[in-house]
């Protein structure tokens, strides 16, 4: 299972697992949209407990045009995870180009109420050369 996470980065502590695909069903390239799925885990390593507060990512297309996206928790929730514990979610992003990148970081409060910022790894988004046109 955890072959499926091509892209890993552990902060303070925290581990945070990314795996991507492209997803051609989805996309319409004929109207120059590309649309990526990706899975992410989050695994508390730490002897404390935390809770996801926020998202910030940094999302690059292949022209080098940046949009940046924060927000409260992730896909609607603000998870709380004990020592040991997992959270997976599932999102998406869609480009105006057939590559790109993703990367960023979460804002969690630990049990004393100090902010912990963990880093999202780095991700290539990339469709297949045969999707690419």
């Amino acid at each position: 299972m955890e072959s499926l996470f091509q892209h890993v980065a552990i902060t303070h502590g925290i581990t945070v697992r990314v795996s991507v695909n492209f997803m051609p069903e989805q996309s319409r390239i004929s109207a120059g949209r590309w649309f990526w799925v990706y899975h992410i885990r989050i695994e508390n390593g730490r002897e404390d407990s935390v809770q996801l507060k926020t998202r910030h990512w940094r999302i690059t297309d292949a022209e080098g045009m940046v949009n940046i996206v924060s927000g409260d928790g992730v896909v609607g929730e603000t998870p709380h995870l004990a020592p040991g514990q997992t959270h997976d979610y599932v999102s998406g992003c869609e480009l105006s180009t057939n590559h790109g990148s993703m990367e960023g970081f979460y804002t969690f409060e630990a049990e004393g109420g100090e902010p912990v910022e963990v880093a999202i790894p780095f991700f290539p988004l990339a469709a297949p050369a045969e999707e690419a046109k």
